[in-house]
């Protein structure tokens, strides 16, 4: 049996069953209410009932008492709706409302999804979640104060697992690791979630979302927020690399269209092999991207990939298709700290020094 639960004061609305929790409903559903543990114990997630029947699950009296369960109060990521809901809940809709952790981790799985892009998912201990905004990133923490930091792919309501995709750097010591002795079941320390490149659900435009290369981690955690929110806004998505081994999740990304009528994507190639077969598009992505909308005066841009990539994209999308220029954000792919001065300048950008070490 399902249940409409609607969040005051938002006006926010969704259907949960009564086997589920009301956070679960709702992050299922594309609403990021707060929370921390996932499991009673921090009370982040603490909210009002204001009218209808819930059960309280396993809330922990110490977390939650009597006197407030009286009260109407609740914690959601433990109670189950026994009947419609009103409830009272702020949600996370900016940076300021999410909490920068560090956090322990295990390698959960390692695939080998290109000769030089390893997935790899980690798996948080049961009693912690990392909530985050689609389009953020974490940082590893290594030895000796060093760090790197990798866009997670996965979109917010998919917390189980935090899913990175890294690509290999010959000679880089943390993805030479990753390549070559990372194993299932290591241990790793994360910090985040970071960055100001992230989905702007309080937008009705059209979006066009540019990836470059690894660069389609934090676009695909865009995207499948937006589709958990069932958002309507017409989104066309470009992905480039240079062969058809670059574009490594591509049988997914084309899905999107056939399943969603509100999406596009355009694959293009800018050095396809002749072991490619390559039939499609080819050049540089952005300007296939700009080929196909001219005019951008309407649209939000994200785009993602390399420096000079994420530059003359900036670049030309505001000066050649009249991308309002605070309609552009940017998450910029970077391993060395003197390149920082050639992507200053971008609009609503993120660099992330050490992303392919």
């Amino acid at each position: 049996m399902a249940f409409q639960v609607s969040i005051q004061p938002s006006q926010h609305s969704f259907q949960a069953g009564s086997d589920e929790t009301i956070l679960e409903a709702a992050l299922r559903h594309g609403l990021s209410l707060p929370y921390g543990c996932r499991d009673g114990v921090c009370g982040s997630c603490r909210g009002k009932v204001l009218s209808g029947q819930i059960e309280h699950g396993k809330a922990q009296r110490d977390v939650l008492g009597d006197a407030e369960r009286a009260d109407g109060f609740a914690l959601f990521c433990c109670a189950m709706a026994r009947s419609d809901l009103r409830i009272e809940s702020r949600e996370v809709r900016s940076l300021d409302d999410i909490p920068v952790k560090t956090l322990p981790a295990r390698v959960q799985k390692l695939t080998l999804a290109a000769p030089d892009v390893m997935i790899v998912e980690l798996k948080l201990p049961a009693s912690e979640r990392l909530q985050f905004l689609a389009g953020q990133y974490i940082e590893i923490l290594l030895t000796q104060g060093r760090r790197r930091a990798f866009s997670l792919a996965n979109a917010p309501h998919q917390d189980a697992l935090l899913q990175l995709h890294i690509r290999h750097v010959p000679g880089g010591r943390f993805t030479d690791h990753v390549f070559t002795t990372m194993k299932e079941r290591d241990i790793v320390r994360l910090r985040g979630p970071h960055g100001s490149f992230f989905l702007r659900t309080e937008s009705s435009k059209p979006m066009l979302l540019v990836a470059g290369g690894t660069g389609f981690a934090p676009i695909k955690a865009i995207v499948e927020q937006a589709i958990a929110e069932d958002n309507e806004r017409s989104m066309h998505v470009y992905w480039g690399g240079p062969g058809r081994a670059d574009l490594y999740l591509l049988p997914l990304a084309e899905t999107w269209p056939s399943e969603h009528r509100q999406l596009r994507f355009m694959p293009v190639l800018s050095q396809p092999l002749a072991s490619d077969h390559w039939t499609g598009r080819t050049g540089l992505v952005h300007l296939a991207a700009m080929a196909d909308h001219p005019d951008l005066s309407g649209y939000q841009a994200y785009v993602c990939g390399s420096p000079a990539m994420v530059a003359a994209a900036r670049h030309d999308f505001v000066t050649r298709c009249h991308l309002p220029a605070d309609e552009f954000f940017a998450d910029s792919f970077d391993f060395a700290a003197d390149t920082l001065a050639a992507i200053d300048t971008l609009t609503h950008s993120d660099t992330k020094v050490g992303q392919y070490e």
